[in-house]
Parts: C-alpha cells; structure tokens; sequence
C-alpha cells in the first residue's frame, strides 16, 4: 500500500513521518547546525535511533548525572520509556532515522529553547 509522508516543521528542523500505525512509527528527522531538540523523556513511547548523516550530539540523564555521547553515521541509540535525552546538532546538520512505537505525541518536555517547556507541542 503506498502512503504519503507527512512532514512537520519543528523550530531546530523537521521531521518526515513515513510511518505511522497502531504497532510502529517511524520518522526522517532532520536537525540543522547549531539547533537542540527539548530535553524530554517519553512515559511509554519507545525509540532507536539511527545516524545517516552528520555527527549527533546525544545528552542523556541517568540518576541526576546528565551525559553527553557523540553518534557518527552508521551508530544506533536506544531510547527507552522514562530516559532523559535531548538530540542535538552542533557540528553541522544532521540526519537521523527514528523507528519508534506509535506513541508519536508521548513527550514531557522538561527544558525547550523554543518555550515549548511541559507541552507536546510540535
């Protein structure tokens, strides 16, 4: 069955939805330079995410100590329900590929740079 993306601007980029159901989702994000996502976690959404293109910058939090890792193209990370991240592109833009459970509007927002703090805004 073919289906058409749907594509949602975001103040740091956007996101390219290809697809969404009651079992999976899954995205085309693109982050450009300079631009940070909210640092945020999911109460039941669940995600791996997967570098094409640029360098990511992945901040997590894991029992009030916050880390930084950096994701080259061809790198994976996991994000399970209840983590603290934020994704990030300070190097250059960036293009990842998240493959997710369908909970797409799942997100608590604990810091934005955009004043979306608390919402599910997109």
């Amino acid at each position: 069955m073919k289906t058409t993306d749907k594509i949602v601007a975001k103040p740091w980029g956007s996101e390219r939805i290809f697809a969404a159901n009651g079992r999976y989702a899954g995205k085309l994000i693109s982050i450009r330079k300079g631009e940070t996502l909210s640092f945020q976690y999911h109460q039941r959404k669940e995600e791996t995410i997967h570098v094409l293109q640029g360098i990511l910058g992945m901040e997590t939090e894991s029992e009030g100590e916050r880390v930084v890792l950096s994701l080259e193209p061809g790198e994976t990370f996991h994000v399970i329900p209840g983590t603290r991240h934020r994704m990030f592109a300070s190097a250059g833009d960036v293009l990842i590929v998240e493959v997710s459970s369908p909970e797409l509007d799942d997100v608590v927002r604990l810091e934005d740079r955009y004043g979306r703090e608390g919402t599910s805004l997109p």
